[in-house]
């Protein structure tokens, strides 16, 4: 039996866990909080903290994290979201902790890969798209069936397509990347200009399904942002499937809005739209997953 050092490694917490790569069947799990500082002394402490527990019994690490993983580095469009963690040698540090062979991809990679193996296998699906709206929004392709991860780490990083031209600076230098646009993030920010008082996404949610209206349209506003993105991703890729996730796209009938605004397309920009299945565990066993299979081949 293979087993694999799992690590999941996002902007609020840190998991790690064995997973039988036979099964995908977590043995052991774990988390921490990620360090609110940024120093990598502390982020590689923190690493190893949780680490060392199941070093003896791992046959080699997966790594699934935010940002964009380049030849074990992990950088950032938006280099604000990871301050000092910026250029931060995730690979190395990790390898010197374990002195396990160490992978790393981009997490919502890896939660698409687990997304596109765990659907039905009579689904018929080739060309699939996971989209994380959540804080951030964050994206994963798979294509003819093979997971995408780009020559330089950035493929699937559709947070940073553009959706409205003239819309609000984004940290990647931007204006109108649909992370600017239609996140947790934005959806707060746009309620806070709106409604005078600090609103996090969570508050302009609860607000709209409580039918207040102008909360209600703000989040009309990021489905149909997103559906956009989905209608031009179809046309661009040909996509069979788009898988939504994340604290937002699993919020109460947002996915509905999408396909709502998606309908009013013509079909040939109409995917199928299905909830994401895999929850938190996602990243953790599609890491495990995808590079149990590269080592095979």
């Amino acid at each position: 039996m293979s087993v694999c050092l799992a690590v999941d490694i996002g902007g609020t917490k840190i998991a790690a866990a064995l997973v039988d790569c036979t099964t995908s069947h977590i043995i052991e799990r774990c988390q921490i909080a990620t360090p609110k500082t940024q120093q990598p002394a502390i982020l590689s402490a923190a690493l190893e903290s949780l680490l060392i527990p199941f070093i003896a019994q791992a046959d080699f690490v997966a790594v699934a994290s935010t940002g964009i993983i380049n030849n074990g580095i992990l950088t950032a469009l938006n280099p604000t979201n990871l301050g000092g963690l910026n250029r931060f040698e995730l690979v190395d540090c990790i390898y010197k902790i374990t002195q396990l062979p160490t992978y790393a991809i981009n997490d919502a990679q890896a939660a698409a890969w687990y997304e596109f193996i765990s659907l039905n296998p009579n689904s018929n699906t080739d060309n699939m798209l996971f989209i994380t709206i959540s804080t951030g929004i964050g994206g994963g392709l798979v294509l003819n069936q093979q997971l995408q991860t780009g020559a330089r780490g950035i493929s699937g990083h559709i947070g940073h397509t553009v959706v409205n031209a003239n819309g609000p600076l984004c940290g990647c230098g931007r204006q109108g990347c649909i992370e600017k646009v239609a996140s947790g993030t934005a959806i707060g920010e746009i309620g806070t200009s709106l409604f005078n008082h600090l609103c996090s996404g969570q508050d302009v949610y609860q607000l709209a399904l409580e039918g207040n209206s102008a909360a209600l349209n703000i989040i009309h506003s990021s489905a149909a942002a997103v559906a956009e993105l989905i209608a031009n991703l179809t046309i661009t890729l040909d996509l069979d499937t788009v898988v939504i996730g994340g604290s937002v796209g699993l919020a109460p009938n947002y996915c509905n809005y999408i396909q709502q605004y998606l309908n009013e397309k013509p079909e040939l920009y109409r995917p199928r739209i299905i909830l994401a299945q895999s929850g938190g565990d996602a990243g953790l066993l599609g890491a495990a997953s995808w590079f149990a299979q590269q080592q095979t081949h």
